[in-house]
């Protein structure tokens, strides 16, 4: 597989921080947001193609699974709000 290009590395990116938005419950919603922060972070040094390619690659198989799992949450999701969500 071709490396791929910075556009669409960050399309993923932005499609992944979209997917965590999807997430009913605040702390499932976060923990998504960080851990996709975290994960481009810490690859963000990767030169050599071919690893780049394998993480891009495995953060596409990471985006079709937190959709699939949005959707699950969401089906069974509590009505009552985190703490974190509350207005005052």
């Amino acid at each position: 597989m071709a490396s791929p290009s910075r556009l669409q590395v960050l399309s993923l990116f932005r499609s992944l921080l979209r997917t965590a938005r999807d997430f009913p419950d605040y702390n499932i919603r976060e923990y998504t947001k960080r851990r996709t922060i975290d994960a481009f972070r810490q690859n963000k040094a990767l030169s050599n193609s071919s690893l780049v390619a394998a993480a891009f690659s495995d953060g596409k198989a990471q985006l079709e699974i937190a959709k699939r799992q949005a959707v699950v949450y969401g089906l069974y999701a509590s009505k009552i709000k985190s703490v974190m969500e509350l207005k005052h």
